[in-house]
């Protein structure tokens, strides 16, 4: 008999053995079972990227299993079948159809393929805080091997160190036990769905009301309500902590179970008759899908102001197809502009996040059609022509439908091309009309809330985004008026369907690229006509000017700006102004890549945290041709800073590579520019998927600046590793990696979520 069975036969021994004698409960999933896969699995095995689709954020994802088919895969000529949890299929059998296969069942007098995963990862544990080794291939580059029940062998054989959890700090012996006994005692699983407080039902119960109400207009906004909150995870007023709800659509009406009906895209024909509805978030919470949205009474009220107020009517409900899918303007051409514009501009934040941070964004072809960090504006609704002119947005709608509805791999050149075309026949008209108003000043800018300034930073195969103005004044700064905003939404969230086929991806690739250019270009109006074309030299460097010539509408460089700017440097001068006028709107103040004094830190924090963030900003607003160490830097470094009083601080040190251009969809390594690459360092997480850790006594931290400025190269900054970096074999890893969300939680509760460490370095 195998070590293996032996184990396995011992293990089930004792667990039926303690619950005959009474000296042990049985475990429950619940309640032993999810915490452990909670702090030691979610981190890799959840979302779309879960390695081999084994998602342990719930017991249905437990119980549903692997699968060696990769959700993200941008080379397949055809697109992929749905597997999303909670939505294509329920329970073991109806995945097991679908291609899954069991990870918790013992098969052919073997112990369940988890199990052995486990004892491989128990058997082999790393070298504490050592660097681990370069035959363990880590992130985005490791290949999906998801072996079978009856392949695990050949598995272990090759790869003896590669159990579970891969390569980190793996299981406490007690969290081993139980996990062995609960797999030997066949896996049993207690879970019990999410369930609404009375409180929340009642607003559910509103909320489903009102977007279920008769008539034809209630049902034309209720569509546009859905399409642009599926991905929310809605929180109520009043509700409790960690419950979050989504809409679906169902064929039941409210007070009746939910019977999904689960199309491939929210966007695509029901087939039947259709009625919105909440349901509870099921399984764990994490950062990377958890984009959150509010709802109260405030909000109710909104709604109701913005969509049903007015005598506007709708004539015909519109139907379903491609055709509605490419072009959501004329599908949704009876709402009235300014209440679509203005409900994305409430909250704009959630907007930009389902984009930069949903599914489209995962994974470097997908993100470097833009750069590393920018800063997003808005244009105000009483400024935006589409929004106040009838006969301009006559002209506009036809022109602004988006590719992607045909998938056929030999069509991309020409519906690319077709697409491509539209839209600059848009930019011409946009241009042309807009040369006819008064010049753009500052009452162009929308400046209604604290969504109306927000900061993106990329890190190479992820995004992210958060309120305020962070960083250095950026390279480049996008504009948004309500065409391109929408545009951005659906193509990069409603109509981008992840499972799509190679045609699809590339199409929303191009397009998008068409979409940031178009936000350059709004931009641009605001700078000095004679300072445009220098701006988009700089922009589009080398190969870039190409790319100028062959596919982007020709910009405006006539029409004067209204607004008085500095000749040397006007963006500097505008990002001054900017910074100056919006005041309280700003939410993120930041003296530590913005120092204009003395002091570089923020005002009425811990004394020894004032002086560790006036030593971090030594690192800022430098570039790598004069700071080496950036060249060794992860994209998303999180510093943790413990005073002696036993309080922390977590900022986030994202590295930001600067480009040539972002014009093109491949060969990106062309076109970086190392010696301008620069750092940011601002409190909080700004990213899903940290890179690395280090934590560092704050009365270390100036001996730490000290040494990443003298670090030249890999053993310098390696140096620096071993002494404050949590590696991934640090007996401590779990804890310094949670405390990240920990944070979040303290500081913005709302937003906690269990990160991902896919892209945890080996440093």
């Amino acid at each position: 008999m195998s070590f293996r069975l032996i184990i396995s036969a011992a293990l089930a021994l004792m667990a039926s053995s303690a619950q005959a004698q009474g000296s042990a409960p049985a475990i429950s999933y619940t309640r032993d079972i999810q915490p452990i896969f909670t702090e030691k699995c979610v981190a890799c095995h959840a979302c779309y990227d879960s390695a081999c689709q084994l998602n342990l954020g719930s017991g249905e994802g437990a119980a549903r299993g692997a699968s060696k088919m990769p959700v993200y895969d941008g080379e397949r000529s055809q697109a992929a079948p749905t597997t999303r949890l909670f939505y294509d299929a329920f329970g073991k059998a109806a995945w097991q159809q679908k291609g899954f296969h069991s990870v918790l069942d013992a098969q052919d007098s073997q112990a369940a393929l988890m199990a052995r995963m486990l004892e491989l990862g128990h058997s082999t544990p790393l070298v504490p805080n050592a660097k681990l080794p370069e035959e363990i291939v880590l992130g985005l580059n490791r290949q999906n091997m998801c072996p079978l029940p009856g392949e695990f062998a050949a598995y272990a054989g090759a790869h003896p160190t590669e159990g579970m959890p891969l390569a980190v700090t793996g299981l406490t012996d007690q969290q081993y036990q139980t996990l062995q006994r609960w797999l030997a005692s066949g896996a049993p699983i207690d879970e019990q769905s999410l369930a609404p407080s009375a409180k929340e039902a009642l607003q559910v119960q509103q909320w489903e009301d009102l977007l279920n109400q008769p008539g034809a207009r209630e049902s034309l906004v209720a569509r546009w309500l859905y399409e642009h909150l599926y991905l929310a995870h809605i929180y109520f007023e009043g509700g409790e902590s960690g419950h979050f709800f989504q809409w679906v659509r169902s064929r039941t009406p409210s007070g009746q179970p939910i019977d999904l009906i689960n199309t491939r895209r929210p966007n695509d024909d029901p087939g039947t008759q259709v009625y919105y509805r909440l349901w509870p978030v099921q399984g764990v919470i994490v950062h990377k899908t958890h984009i959150t949205y509010p709802f109260g009474a405030e909000k109710m009220a909104r709604v109701k102001s913005l969509f049903y107020s007015g005598d506007w009517q709708v004539a015909a409900l519109p139907g379903y197809g491609p055709g509605r899918r490419a072009n959501p303007f004329e599908t949704f051409e009876a709402i009235p502009a300014k209440a679509r514009y203005q409900f994305m501009l409430d909250n704009a934040e959630y907007f930009v996040r389902t984009f930069i941070r949903g599914p489209v964004c995962r994974g470097q072809i997908a993100t470097d059609v833009i750069r590393d960090n920018f800063w997003t504006l808005f244009q105000d609704p009483d400024h935006d022509l589409y929004v106040t002119d009838a006969r301009y947005r006559g002209q506009a709608t036809p022109l602004l439908a988006m590719p992607g509805q045909n998938d056929d791999v030999g069509s991309v050149l020409s519906l690319w091309l077709a697409y491509r075309d539209k839209r600059n026949q848009y930019e011409a008209l946009r241009r042309d009309n807009y040369a006819d108003l008064p010049t753009p000043d500052w009452s162009s800018l929308w400046m209604g809330n604290d969504n109306a300034l927000l900061s993106i930073f990329r890190h190479f195969d992820s995004a992210s985004v958060t309120k305020g103005l962070v960083g250095e004044v950026p390279q480049t700064m996008w504009l948004f008026d309500y065409p391109l905003l929408e545009r951005t939404y659906y193509q990069l969230a409603v109509n981008f369907d992840v499972f799509g086929n190679v045609s699809h991806q590339a199409q929303t690739r191009l397009y998008f690229d068409l979409i940031r250019n178009g936000a350059e270009q709004n931009f641009l109006r605001l700078m000095p006509a004679d300072s445009r074309e220098g701006f988009l030299d700089d922009w589009y460097q080398n190969s870039g000017k190409v790319k100028l010539w062959l596919d982007y509408e020709a910009i405006d460089d006539d029409k004067p700006t209204g607004l008085t700017l500095q000749d040397g440097d006007p963006k500097r001068d505008f990002a001054r102004q900017l910074l100056a006028r919006s005041g309280p709107l700003n939410a993120s103040p930041d003296p530590i890549n913005r120092c204009i004094s003395a002091y570089c830190s923020r005002p009425g924090i811990d004394p020894a945290l004032r002086y560790a963030e006036q030593a971090l900003s030594r690192l800022t607003s430098r570039p790598a041709a004069g700071l080496k160490v950036i060249e060794q830097l992860p994209e998303a470094t999180m510093l943790r800073i413990e005073t002696r009083g036993g309080k922390r601080e977590v900022y986030s040190l994202l590295r930001n590579r600067a480009h040539s251009n972002v014009a093109f969809m491949l060969g990106e390594a062309y076109r970086y520019q190392p010696g301008l690459d620069t750092v940011t360092i601002y409190p909080g997480v700004l990213s899903s998927y940290p890179n690395f850790i280090f934590n560092i006594p704050a009365e270390d931290v100036p001996e730490f600046v000290a040494d990443m400025e003298l670090a030249r190269d890999a053993k310098g900054f390696e140096r620096i590793v071993e002494r404050w970096g949590i590696r991934r074999s640090n007996p401590r890893f779990w804890h310094y990696f949670h405390d990240l969300s920990q944070y979040i939680r303290e500081t913005r509760p709302v937003e906690e979520g269990v990160l991902d460490m896919n892209r945890y370095e080996n440093l």
